[in-house]
């Protein structure tokens, strides 16, 4: 995520066994090449890749479900931005009281009726805040997510730290590196695991150079100090390319790491582009993706109509090379 995307019916104990059994089958899919790997099989296990729904607001769920499904997509990352469902903001929040549980259900729907599995919501609100009121309207609205995840029976919701810029001269040293935000951060995301745990859902946290998960170590360093199995991360190469080599993101992440997104980054450039149109070594990153993060999927960002199919391409072919090189 990090800058802006440029192109952007059944009972409650039916639906509450629906989420448990999807819980279930996430783990599966984490730990079985795992397990595969304790008995002494190699891990060439591929991941399921799949497309951010960010880029896509001019399409209605059931369009873009229509369209994944004809490229062969089975996985998605929802953000809600469609044109029949518009209530994300980045860094902020948004009115989801019409999320009803029936609404949630046709919402993923959509897209299960086509194969499409949802594997994560977007949420990416502000939770380094300086003030106190701001901070707890934003977990409210993220626990009216998890609230949402939950009618959905999908079981990960994903966020950045959020950004927030003081007033006045600049200082020397970035807000989101100042010590005092590093520690209400952990009371904050500490309070954000405890709603977590009660709805049965996991946090991911995406680093990104400039803010406050600003490297692979330091975004380590802040999930074990907040010290909650809630509490994981999802892996942008393209986020730390300026500060971590591949292998350094994958050794610094790798316990934690539960989604991969994909997209690219130039050098020494603020902004990131599609997948193939920067300096990652994507045939390195999927060869990394199966042998450190098995089981974990892939999820293209930074795309939207006009250059998804291009992107979708080269991560295959990539990912290709890197089953032939394994």
């Amino acid at each position: 995520m990090a800058d802006a995307n440029p192109n952007q019916s059944g009972s409650k104990r039916g639906a509450e066994l629906t989420r448990r059994e999807a819980l279930a089958a996430g783990t599966a899919a984490v730990w079985t090449p795992l397990a595969a790997e304790a008995a002494g099989q190699p891990l060439t296990t591929p991941p399921t890749i799949g497309l951010a729904t960010l880029g896509f607001g001019s399409y209605s769920n059931a369009e873009l479900a229509e369209e994944f499904a004809a490229q062969g997509t089975k996985l998605i990352q929802l953000f809600l931005v469609q044109k029949d469902s518009r209530y994300w903001r980045y860094n902020g929040r948004t009115d989801v009281s019409e999320l009803t549980e029936r609404r949630c259900r046709q919402i993923a729907d959509a897209y299960r009726s086509r194969g499409i599995a949802i594997d994560s919501i977007g949420v990416y609100t502000n939770l380094i805040h300086p003030d106190a009121a701001e901070r707890a309207a934003n977990l409210a609205y993220f626990e009216d997510m998890m609230k949402v995840a939950n009618a959905m029976a999908v079981t990960k919701l994903v966020t950045e730290s959020g950004y927030y810029k003081p007033e006045g001269p600049v200082q020397r040293i970035p807000y989101y590196l100042q010590s005092e935000v590093w520690y209400r951060a952990i009371d904050t995301f500490r309070r954000l695991a405890e709603l977590a745990e009660r709805h049965e859902v996991t946090v991911l946290i995406e680093p990104f150079f400039a803010d406050l998960f600003a490297s692979a170590k330091r975004t380590r360093c802040f999930i074990e100090e907040v010290g909650s199995a809630q509490i994981r991360a999802l892996l942008d190469p393209a986020n730390l390319l300026e500060l971590n080599d591949l292998e350094e993101m994958f050794g610094q992440l790798k316990p934690y790491i539960q989604c991969l997104h994909a997209k690219d980054r130039k050098l020494h450039a603020d902004r990131g582009v599609p997948a193939g149109e920067g300096d990652i070594d994507y045939p390195k990153f999927m060869r990394l993706a199966m042998s450190e993060t098995p089981g974990v999927p892939v999820i293209l960002e930074y795309v939207g109509p006009q250059n998804y199919k291009k992107a979708l391409q080269y991560v295959r072919q990539s990912l290709s090379k890197a089953l032939s090189a394994a």
